[in-house]
């Protein structure tokens, strides 16, 4: 799966833009690299939504334990891959019918979380167990929000395109070839939200998540970790 957005949703890491202009290395534009996952992915659904953003996924090479799915329901669009343990009793708990899956799940509580403010994200993603990686954009809003399972079951990175797009994708050879050294595996245990300002710990929302830059000689421009005892969200690549 692949989202790409516009640094009017969402400002590039200062980490990721750092380390792209320390080492010259190759990039290509936020169109060429949908373009690129395009051309490489068997059956592949490319969604516009907006000047601002798009998101783009195939079932090609697809994990029988990560199937991916996309839904949109009231400009609220939605990319998830992996599968939740606890999906029957997350059902009952947004109201929702028993075929509602995964996706629809994530966008129910988005949608929670934006409704019913002061809604922390923390709560709503720190309720999910299991596999997955998900992008939502709002495009009535023009908020992102996006997340990783605790212990980095479904792999997920980002990193900036020569034209200044953050990209999010589950395939880190794609983004190597998009966007050089501005390239980092998105911290398991996490999320990012625009509405929230950054990056946040499921269980340690409070504490400061800090960013290592890499030598020249390593493949990615930063290692993110979460600060305090007993964090789970840590991730090393």
């Amino acid at each position: 799966m692949l989202g790409v957005f516009s640094n009017s949703v969402v400002s590039p890491p200062d980490e990721l833009v750092s380390a792209g202009s320390r080492t010259p290395s190759p990039k290509i534009t936020a169109a060429a690299l949908v373009n690129r996952f395009v051309e490489t992915n068997a059956s592949t659904v490319s969604i516009q939504v907006s000047d601002q953003a798009q998101l783009a996924y195939s079932h090609h090479k697809e994990s029988a334990l990560r199937p991916r799915s996309f839904a949109v329901k009231d400009e609220i669009f939605c990319l998830f891959e992996g599968a939740l343990d606890n999906l029957g009793s997350l059902r009952q708990q947004y109201g929702l019918a028993k075929s509602a899956n995964e996706v629809i799940l994530v966008i129910e509580a988005y949608k929670a979380l934006r409704d019913r403010a002061p809604y922390p994200p923390s709560h709503v993603v720190g309720h999910l167990s299991g596999s997955f990686a998900f992008i939502v954009f709002d495009k009535s809003t023009s908020t992102l929000f996006v997340a990783s399972d605790q212990f980095g079951k479904v792999p997920l990175y980002w990193g900036i395109t020569a034209d200044g797009y953050v990209a999010f994708a589950d395939d880190a050879e794609l983004l190597k070839g998009a966007c050089g050294k501005s390239l980092a595996s998105f911290p398991q245990g996490c999320f990012f939200s625009t509405t929230v300002g950054g990056l946040r710990s499921f269980e340690n929302p409070k504490n400061k998540i800090t960013a290592v830059p890499a030598t020249d000689e390593e493949i990615w421009g930063a290692t993110y970790k979460v600060e305090g005892p007993a964090v789970l969200a840590a991730t090393e690549f």
